[in-house]
């Protein structure tokens, strides 16, 4: 299928991919400017309902009329294929399109045109998708944004953004981005992974699912830290399976990912500033607003800024048991970032004082990591028992210790117990949730 194509080659010239094959760009710069001709000469609403023989008899013919490639060449193309990609570059997101309707795949990363990679079972895949060049990403791109009634351009060369299905969305075009358009797109399925999913997966253990159901019940502040990707979302949704139906629950996030099977909710967003730079909804406001809404528990989807004092606020002065996610490494490191989002409220207090009310809200600390191999796994449940001396007192109940890494390039290891007995378990107790002792003892899971 090789040809010269009369198609404006739009890369900047820059050198392709190694992986890249040269069949398959001819591919997509033929159907790239079909597509385009397709959109200039035909209402599209009028192509829904035409049948595969009369479209690819208009596609023919628009193909010969421009000369985008010879009658001997085109007659070689995949004629299912080319339709169908056709109706996905018109209605849909063109080559991402069988990606976005695959459910294991979780991210698809497109780097450049021509290297797209998705992660499907916490493990990174490249594919073989690809985009005829610049414009034609670009054009994809635009779409998108389009849809979420944002712009993206050389003037606003960033976007961040959701689709309909909740998939959230980050584009850079040049001059921001160096070798072309970027586009990333996390995937959340409109069936969250449960509890009981996550200890088939192994993340989890029951004995730890308990626990942690007892103490959100019992209104217990959690925090859920980890790294990227590494399934603190997926955990928030899992245990907000526990907070009984019978309370009120506010929740607040930058890009709405949170599917919470809970009947008594109230869902809010932030807004961006628009093209004159006004506008702006910052989660600092909603925190604040919500405070006004009467909830039982506000749960911020993730904290990463000045708003995590109110949400400090909200926790000690009558919405106990409220959630939330953090960027970190470790339980420590979570409560150190805690820190220092406080002081960029600008409030000059003292670090005592600010640990005080870190502990006083927040009790329980849930560290989840991505580990090699694209498993998750709960790493630490620990517990906040006091601030003494100006300095935490935190407490492990429950972890995990990688032992090695198995020939399939996975991590081994074991869950365990500490042995230490978590002092919320009066709390507990007191709510109803009589948790047998034997649940603590120090041993393997």
């Amino acid at each position: 299928m090789k040809q010269n194509l009369i198609i404006e080659n739009t890369n900047n010239g820059r050198d392709l991919p190694s992986h890249v094959d040269p069949i398959e760009q001819d591919f997509q710069r033929i159907k790239s400017s079909i597509h385009q001709q397709l959109v200039e000469a035909f209402d599209l609403s009028s192509l829904r309902n035409v049948d595969d023989d009369e479209l690819w008899n208009q596609v023919r013919t628009l193909a010969h009329r421009s000369r985008v490639t010879t009658k001997e060449t085109f007659d070689q193309l995949d004629r299912q294929r080319l339709l169908q990609e056709l109706m996905a570059e018109l209605y849909g997101l063109g080559p991402l399109e069988p990606l976005m309707q695959d459910p294991t795949v979780s991210d698809i990363l497109v780097n450049d045109p021509y290297t797209v990679y998705i992660e499907r079972n916490g493990c990174l895949e490249l594919t073989d998708v690809m985009f005829a060049d610049d414009a034609h990403l670009i054009r994809i791109i635009q779409r998108v944004v389009a849809r979420m009634g944002r712009r993206i351009d050389e003037v606003s060369p960033m976007v961040d953004a959701r689709l309909p299905d909740g998939s959230r969305v980050n584009a850079v075009i040049p001059p921001l981005a160096l070798d072309g358009p970027a586009l990333s797109i996390r995937r959340f399925g409109t069936n969250p992974l449960t509890i009981d999913d996550l200890v088939a997966n192994g993340s989890i253990l029951p004995d730890m699912v308990t626990f942690l159901s007892a103490a959100i019940k019992a209104r217990t502040g959690c925090i859920i830290s980890g790294g990227t990707g590494a399934g603190k979302t997926t955990m928030l949704n899992a245990l907000s399976a526990f907070i009984p139906h019978s309370e009120r629950l506010v929740t607040i996030e930058d890009s709405a990912e949170l599917i919470l099977q809970h009947p008594h909710r109230v869902r809010m967003e932030t807004r961006p500033a628009n093209t004159e730079g006004t506008g702006e909804i910052a989660q600092r406001d909603l925190v604040r607003n919500s405070l006004r809404m009467r909830p039982d528990r506000i749960i911020v989807g993730e904290v990463r800024g000045a708003e995590v004092w109110d949400m400090l606020q909200a926790m000690n002065t009558g919405h106990e048991g409220s959630l939330t996610t953090i960027h970190a490494n470790s339980a420590h490191d979570a409560l150190a970032r805690v820190e220092m989002m406080v002081a960029m409220t600008g409030f000059d207090l003292p670090i005592a004082v600010v640990r005080q009310y870190i502990a006083s809200g927040i009790k329980l600390i849930i560290h989840v990591a991505r580990l090699q191999g694209g498993r998750r796994r709960v790493m630490q449940i620990s517990e906040i028992v006091e601030v003494k001396d100006g300095n935490y007192r935190i407490e492990d109940i429950f972890g995990f210790r990688q032992c090695d890494v198995g020939e399939d390039g996975t991590v081994r290891g074991e869950f365990y117990a500490t042995g230490y007995m978590p002092a919320c378990l009066e709390r507990a107790e007191a709510a109803g949730a009589h948790l047998l002792k034997d649940l603590f003892v120090k041993r393997n899971l």
